[in-house]
This record gives C-alpha cells, sequence and structure tokens, in this order.
C-alpha cells in the first residue's frame, strides 16, 4: 500500500514516514502543487493531508485530491480543531480527521480503517432498496432512474444503511462508520445528513425509503409508510 503524506513541516513529514514505513511506501511531498503533481504521475492508496500548507489552503487542495480522484481516501492531519472546521473538511471531501499531536498507533488505526473501506466498496455490487440503486464502485446513485447527487459524507451514510436493509442503526453506528472514527463529537451531524438525503433521496419521489426509529437511530427499506 502506497501512502503519500502532504506536510510542509519536513521534520515531521520524515518523522511520520520513518514510523509508518513499518506498514506501508510513503513518499513525502511539502506543498499543494507538489502533492497534486505526485497524485498524477503515481497511483496512491491514500493521502495524509495537513492544512497548513504554504502555497493554498489546505482545504483548497483537499477539493482539488477530490476533483481529481474521486476515490481515494483522504486523512487531514492538523493541528487545527474546531467543529467548523471539520465539517467543511468533510463537506469538502475528506475522509477523516486526526489531530495533532497524535500517537502513531491511532494514525495507523485510521489508515487500515479507511483503507478496509475502500476495499470493501471496490469489490462490491449495485445495492437495491426498492426503486433505489446504489453502485459503490463509482458511487452512483438513482431512484426511479433519476440521478441523484449526493455528497461524500452523504453517499457513505446512505450505502451504509442500504447494506443494513432493514436494520435499525444507532447514530453513533453510522458515525463509526461514515467517519471511520468512534469520537461522540460527530453524533449531532447524523441528523443534519439525514435530513439533507431526505431531501434529496425521499422528497421528490412518492414514498420515503429512510425511517426514523425515535430515541433509537435510523433505518431504510422499501417497505415503508407510503402514505407518509
Amino acid at each position: 500500500m502506497k501512502v503519500l503524506v502532504i506536510d510542509d513541516n519536513k521534520r515531521l513529514a520524515e518523522g511520520m514516514k520513518q514510523r509508518l514505513q513499518k506498514w506501508f511506501i510513503v513518499e513525502l511531498a511539502f506543498s499543494g502543487d507538489e502533492g497534486l503533481t505526485a497524485l498524477v504521475h503515481t497511483p496512491f492508496d491514500i493521502v495524509l493531508l495537513d492544512l497548513g500548507l504554504p502555497d493554498a489552503p489546505g482545504i483548497e487542495v483537499c477539493r482539488r485530491i477530490r476533483d481529481l480522484s474521486p476515490h481515494i481516501p483522504i486523512l487531514v492531519v492538523t493541528g487545527i480543531d474546531t467543529t467548523l472546521s471539520r465539517v467543511e473538511l468533510l463537506e469538502t471531501g475528506a475522509d477523516d480527521y486526526i489531530t495533532k499531536p497524535f500517537d502513531i498507533a491511532e494514525l495507523h488505526a485510521r489508515i487500515n480503517a479507511l483503507l478496509r473501506r475502500k476495499q470493501r466498496n471496490a469489490h462490491s455490487t449495485q445495492i437495491i432498496v426498492g426503486d433505489l440503486v446504489i453502485t459503490p464502485d463509482t458511487r452512483m446513485v438513482t431512484r426511479a432512474n433519476t440521478p441523484i447527487h449526493l455528497r461524500r459524507k452523504e453517499f457513505d451514510i446512505l450505502e451504509y444503511l442500504a447494506r443494513n436493509k432493514g436494520r435499525v442503526l444507532s447514530r453513533q453506528m453510522i458515525v463509526d462508520h461514515a467517519w471511520s472514527s468512534t469520537s461522540n463529537g460527530w453524533v449531532g451531524s447524523v441528523d443534519v445528513h439525514i435530513k439533507q438525503l431526505r431531501d434529496k433521496v425521499d422528497k421528490p419521489f412518492g414514498y420515503p425509503l429512510i425511517r426514523t426509529i425515535y430515541g433509537v437511530g435510523y433505518l431504510i427499506n422499501d417497505h415503508a409508510d407510503r402514505k407518509k
């Protein structure tokens, strides 16, 4: 597995490389442009992205990486830890977030979690719930043959619900899957993403697929109350 670390702090980047290369092939880039150039010429399995880059805001670099490579996992490694920055990063296309200073064992676990999810998606087939069709390898979603554009985190949540059709999933379970982290800090954002999903997946169509199980969580199935 090949890891690209984009961080302008050469000492920290070299330290990460030294410790991670026990498990991975690690290459370094010290600016956003250098990292993007590396991604164009070399296939990587995951990107570790610092936000404090000298040539461009880290969020903009994250967006450009996602445009360049829609499926590559992006793990943000940064000293900034605010709800606003985390939400903005995830909406931009980051898959997970770890704050400096961190333990190398936690970083290794986060990387492995993202790589496992990538491998599951790469070998998956279509998921069908009623007239909803999800194609994980291309991240395409249609309902009643109508294409639905979802943001990255919306897709991850919908896919997780659909793979567990008919099963009630708690907010914490959704966080643990879609954010690759057990942090309770994300639980409150699940309801926001579910509302956005309903606006796109349920509201324009004849009946809802996503249901709220009050006090427990959410589920999706093709037997939802069609009168609602």
